[in-house]
């Protein structure tokens, strides 16, 4: 086998542009060399090309005649004709050939790199040939562009650098596991006949698979393995002792209708399928044990994907700040995916994650992919369910090695594991386990899978169970004795017996999510839990940030245009007043960051900013390299990570929620390019985002910056859909009732209240996500800039905000709004000479709704001003926040005596956001304006 250091050189890329790989964040994967042909093999290569092509072609089509479908239902040739060496003019099964330079015949590569000839038959080239292509382990690897790969596989399959005996011991391992996932079955069947379990009869190669990747990892000194998975097979592996020990008897209190959760947490919980449990595993030939933690997961399936990625990649974010030459991505932290067949070919988010996979802001020093294949979908045969031979190829879109793997033979299995893993290891990138089985009771446990598929599950009936085939092997070998066999399936099963009996004493035991490095947060309803820190900063220290923002460094070449942006922040700075939003976003980054937390900030243009207002990472325009200047100048213990990602919403913000999962010490932020592009992501947010701690009591910090404002647009660039956002919320109907939000929806309209909403979700000694409507025109309106001295001690965000005008003892009537409209609206009541009468509330904080502040605001206005409260917005009636503000606004009226309701102003009800004709949306937008004035 190669030894990872002994053929290393650096590749030249043929990209030549250095943008963005000097930022923060960035980790050049290691680039490894298999030794090239040498001057004789090449002469033999040319002088035996038919053979070479034979050779080639057995390589690369051996897979089609592979004996890897347990049910034999995957369309073959009756003969694959590549595979026949007379296809290539060799006829002569005696004919020898020197096969220097065209098969690998030594383990040791340096062994191999004279000119020593070594002369076979032709029936000795293909029976090599097929043992290794054509048995139980298809390959395909010759699809990559990278020759270093494809030459790492075929001497590492050819040479028989690979061991082919399993000992005893691993055999009675393998055996063990098999045994007790059917045991499992059937005592699941058994106990709890109407219980929808997704059993993994048929598939129960899956554990011996996971145990053997274990294995490997840990004798490689990976420390932890982050797994991701569907339901089916999840309870087999959640209860197996020697994985991941899930108490059988917390399943079966589970199952019967018990909380996973004491019930002092105000938790709703998951269903069955979705349990998690971590454990650390100790293996044999490694120092220490390994943790294995498998994430939550909803029933949308391949959407905990990318949450998988960004907590495998967080858990290694200490190693991006410290670069030590002797550790990469990867060493110690590993990401494991499964999948179903269906489910792998034919969600989206399966392409965008593994889009990501090698992106240098997203790796995590790959992941291995194993995908369950069932070859059928929930009915759905897979001729129906995929326009592909395999459900795998998706991979072959990063070029992903795949290993096709029957589960009838789980020394197979376990084989193929161990060449996934040393793949792995060695390239740090993505590797796909294709693991043919099938499932013996169809969807689930209740279904009558004759009903659509008859032929299929007559010959599932037909057959013993995988486990039971392994026995037979094993007592045909003498490994084991039906004795043997009959004490681990009885011993097993008397270990469930007593599990469940100790079912109605089972107390759940307190949650461990506020652990390690959890420890010193609370639950946001605790006594202990700070909800409103002052997050002002000193005048000196956001002079020092503000100016390091934007400090270029010598013999650095800025776009000319940038020298007003540089200019501009520095008056900003030293006046103490026209501080933009940009500006505002910079000194909070740069605060948290000198108070030790970490940023990371993500998206399709963050580092310019959708509207080239950030500038938070500067190109040089001589030969692009690029500076950060609040991790370059600043020098802060945090640091910034500016990731512009793919052209993708589900998976970019999976990714960045599983960030948030790892450390409440980072900041993930991700930013949309226009408001209403969250859509794409909608099953993250609703399954995730929205309901994580509800579900999981897993909290979150990330914020969510959705640009959001009708300006003439048209229909797909002017609306966050605030409206979605509300009604995910669990906000209160009334002022009395204690508050527990599960996430913020915010409207800021200054820079400070965005300084203050930034700051104050680190500040706080607990985290809940935080959803921002963000600015467009906003972000560069003079009217609404802020002074340093908002920002300073003394100061924090305000939910609500009182008109600027001081207007109380005044006003004939009283607006409340949120956003945007509001600067027009200002703007149109001084042209009318109205700065008397009307008086604008901005609600700054929709969710949790502000009843007391706004209280507070409204009881400093007269009767008559009470008498005509409105609600503005500019959004369309059915859409906005009007649904959720209407019937709180109301009890605020009530509460303080008023015999009003209040009433709506502002477009009508629309099936779009905002219209796409200019002259339409003008007309719209000044009679939402106009509306503010009527009567007056």
């Amino acid at each position: 086998m190669l030894q990872r250091n002994l053929f290393t050189k650096p590749l030249v890329s043929s990209l030549k542009r250095g943008y963005h790989d000097e930022s923060f964040g960035y980790r050049k994967p290691p680039s490894f060399v298999f030794p090239d042909y040498n001057d004789a093999q090449l002469e033999n290569r040319y002088h035996n090309a038919a053979l070479l092509r034979y050779v080639d072609s057995v390589r690369i089509h051996g897979h089609r005649a592979a004996r890897i479908d347990p049910l034999d239902l995957i369309p073959r040739d009756s003969e694959v004709a590549a595979l026949n060496p007379s296809r290539y003019g060799l006829k002569d099964g005696n004919q020898r050939y020197n096969v220097n330079g065209i098969i690998w015949t030594n383990p040791k590569v340096e062994a191999q790199r004279n000119d020593t000839e070594e002369w076979w038959t032709l029936d000795e080239i293909t029976r090599h040939l097929r043992d290794i292509y054509v048995g139980r382990i298809a390959y395909e690897y010759m699809h990559s562009q990278s020759k270093t790969e494809r030459l790492w596989f075929s001497h590492l399959l050819e040479s028989n650098a690979l061991s082919s005996s399993v000992n005893k011991k691993l055999k009675q391992r393998i055996h063990g596991l098999l045994a007790r996932s059917e045991v499992f079955d059937n005592f699941l069947q058994l106990k709890f006949p109407n219980l929808k379990r997704y059993a993994l009869e048929g598939g129960e190669s899956m554990l011996p698979a996971l145990d053997s990747l274990f294995s490997s990892a840990a004798r490689d000194s990976v420390s932890h393995i982050i797994v991701g998975m569907p339901h089916r097979g999840r309870l087999n592996f959640l209860t197996d002792p020697q994985l991941l020990q899930y108490s059988p008897t917390a399943l079966f209190h589970k199952i019967r209708g018990g909380a996973e959760h004491p019930d002092n947490f105000q938790v709703e919980g998951d269903v069955i399928s979705h349990l998690v449990s971590s454990a650390h595993l100790q293996y044999d030939g490694a120092n220490e044990p390994m943790k294995v933690s498998l994430l939550p997961n909803p029933s949308h399936l391949e959407a905990v994907n990318a949450v998988a990625l960004g907590k495998t990649r967080a858990k290694q974010y200490s190693l991006l700040k410290t670069h030590p030459d002797d550790c990469q991505l990867g060493d110690k932290v590993m990401c494991v995916q499964l999948h179903g067949d269906a489910a792998f070919s034919g969600q989206g988010v399966v392409m965008e994650s593994l889009g990501l996979s090698n992106l240098p802001h997203f790796t995590s020093g790959g992941t291995v992919h194993l995908v369950v294949d069932n070859s059928i979908g929930y009915t759905t045969p897979a001729s129906q369910a995929r326009s592909s031979l395999y459900c795998s190829d998706i991979g072959k879109m990063i070029n992903a090695p795949i290993l096709h793997v029957n589960g009838d033979h789980p020394e197979d299995v376990v084989k193929a594991m161990d060449i996934a893993f040393k793949y792995r290891q060695y390239f740090r990138k993505d590797i796909i386990v294709d693991l043919l089985v099938y499932r013996r009771c169809r969807h689930n446990e209740l279904d009558l899978p004759g009903l659509t598929s008859p032929l299929m599950y007559e010959k599932i009936s037909a057959r013993r169970s995988v486990p039971q085939m392994y026995e037979q092997k094993l007592i045909a070998d003498e490994t084991l004795t039906p004795e043997d066999i009959h004490n681990v399936r009885t011993q097993y099963r008397a270990q469930l017996d007593a599990s469940l009996v100790k079912v109605p004493e089972y107390i759940p035991q307190q949650a461990r999510t506020l652990e390690a490095q959890w420890a010193g947060m609370v639950w946001p309803e605790s006594s202990e839990a700070t909800r409103n820190p002052d997050t002002g900063v000193q005048k000196d220290v956001l002079e020092r940030v503000g100016k390091a923002s934007v400090q270029v460094p010598e013999g650095f070449e800025i776009h000319p245009k940038l020298q007003r942006h540089v200019k501009g922040r520095l008056n900003s700075v030293e006046s103490g007043s026209g501080v933009d939003w940009a500006t505002a976003e910079a000194m909070a980054f740069g605060t948290l960051l000198l108070q030790g937390n970490d940023v990371r900030i993500s998206g399709q243009d963050v580092g310019r900013g959708t509207f080239s207002q950030r500038h938070a990472m500067l190109v040089d325009q001589k030969d692009e390299r690029t500076v950060v200047p609040l991790n370059d100048i600043l020098d802060a213990e945090g640091k910034i990570e500016l990731a512009n990602s793919s052209l993708s919403e589900m998976a970019v913000l999976g990714f960045e929620y599983g960030a948030s999962w790892e450390r409440p010490t980072l900041l993930p932020i991700w930013e949309a390019q226009f408001g209403d592009f969250f859509n794409g992501a909608q099953i993250i947010i609703d399954t995730f985002v929205s309901s994580s701690e509800t579900k999981w009591l897993l909290q979150s910090g990330l914020v969510m910056l959705l640009p959001h404002g009708l300006d003439g647009a048209g229909p797909e660039h002017s609306s966050s859909r605030l409206e979605r956002f509300l009604q995910l919320t669990n906000d209160r109907y009334d002022g009395t009732s204690p508050v527990s939000i599960n996430m913020h929806v915010v409207f800021p309209t200054t820079p400070a209240q965005y300084f203050h909403l930034l700051r104050r979700q680190m500040l706080r000694n607990y985290r809940r996500p935080m959803v921002v409507a963000a600015p467009k025109g906003l972000l560069r309106l003079s009217a609404a800039a802020s002074s340093l001295t908002d920002l300073e001690p003394g100061t924090s965000f305000q939910p609500v905000l009182r008109d600027s005008v001081s207007n109380e003892s005044t006003a004939k009537r009283v607006i409340v709004l949120s956003g945007k409209i509001y600067y027009d609206l200002i703007k149109e009541r001084k042209e009318r000479g109205l700065d008397d009468v009307v008086s604008f509330v901005r609600l700054e904080e929709l969710a949790p709704f502000p009843f007391q502040e706004l209280k507070k605001v409204l009881e400093t206005y007269s009767d008559e001003a009470l008498a005509q409260v409105f609600y503005l917005q500019e959004e369309p009636r059915n859409q906005g926040a009007w649904s959720h503000v209407r019937e709180r606004i109301d009890w605020v009226l009530e509460d303080m005596g008023v015999n009003r309701r209040v009433t709506f102003k502002g477009r009508k009800e629309s099936a779009l956001p905002a219209p796409g004709v200019g002259k339409l949306y003008k007309e719209q937008q000044q009679k939402v304006v106009d509306t503010a004035f009527e009567g007056l």
